[in-house]
């Protein structure tokens, strides 16, 4: 089992930039793909992005393609999220997530095993 903890959620004014971390802890790195969700108050969570166990391929919704970033160090068990250009919709919790079955392409569809606690991301309208 892994355990996931992120960080770095916070108030952003419009326009502006958020780099969200999740530090994994218990089961080697690189046997997890991972990714980020996002469940906004009233909402589905929802799929934001997600990347490769050792190859780096990402992958995005389409309502961030373009203004996030999903990267990971496996040295460092850590997966990211930079959020640029952010608007008062991005405005929601964000999970962390890690899957030790399915692939990266998959996590759209197929629901991750393990979850952070989360981090609160507000962008302000």
């Amino acid at each position: 089992q892994v355990q996931l903890v992120e960080s770095g959620g916070g108030l952003v004014q419009s326009g502006g930039s958020l780099r969200l971390s999740c530090v994994a802890s218990g089961r080697p790195f690189t046997r997890y793909a991972m990714g980020w969700f996002r469940q906004a108050p009233g909402k589905e969570r929802e799929f934001v992005a997600a990347i490769s166990r050792t190859s780096g391929r990402t992958y995005y919704a389409d309502s961030v393609k373009g203004r996030f970033l999903i990267s990971r160090d496996n040295a460092g068990n850590t997966v990211y999220l930079q959020m640029n250009s952010l608007k008062p919709e991005d405005t929601a919790a964000y999970y962390c997530a890690a899957d030790p079955t399915n692939t990266a392409a998959a996590m759209g569809i197929i629901l991750p095993d393990y979850w952070g606690q989360g981090t609160q991301v507000t962008v302000p309208s």
